[in-house]
């Protein structure tokens, strides 16, 4: 792979992956800690957050993709340029309408029995996170 599609490919790969990091495992579960923040008012801003951190993560990985594809990449870099996207797209297509659909109902006052949706969206950003760190490192080594 070119030296350039791998260093640009690599920089938004490791800005994505610092990004889920930070929310998913550091930020949405912190939230709900803080003084006076409820439920609803966590979910308020949980879907922002999400909703921001999603749109980020789509243009990330166009640019992945597009560097990804101008590069001549290595079978391996391929692979995981596609299982990364793929799981992306199962999280915002698969996952989150219903995980919207179920914070509807909260947010309008509504008692909800818990959702495994939200394991499911645990479990992709789990699966995401470690597939952009193998898909970091193959393209700092190629």
């Amino acid at each position: 792979m070119d030296a350039t599609s791998a260093a640009v490919a690599a920089a938004a790969v490791f800005v994505w992956l610092g990004m889920v990091l930070a929310i998913s495992f550091l930020e949405a579960p912190l939230k709900f800690r803080a003084p006076g923040v409820t439920v609803r008012i966590g979910l308020g801003i949980g879907r922002l957050v999400f909703r921001a951190l999603n749109r980020v993560e789509a243009v990330l990985a166009v640019v992945v993709i597009a560097a990804v594809a101008a590069g001549d990449p290595p079978a391996a870099v391929t692979v995981l340029t596609a299982l990364v996207a793929a799981l992306l797209v199962i999280q915002l297509v698969g996952v989150r309408p219903a995980l919207n659909r179920r914070s509807d109902r909260i947010l309008s006052g509504e008692e909800v029995p818990r959702s495994r949706a939200h394991l499911l969206y645990v479990a992709g950003e789990v699966a995401k996170a470690v597939a952009l760190f193998a898909l970091g490192t193959t393209l700092l080594a190629s």
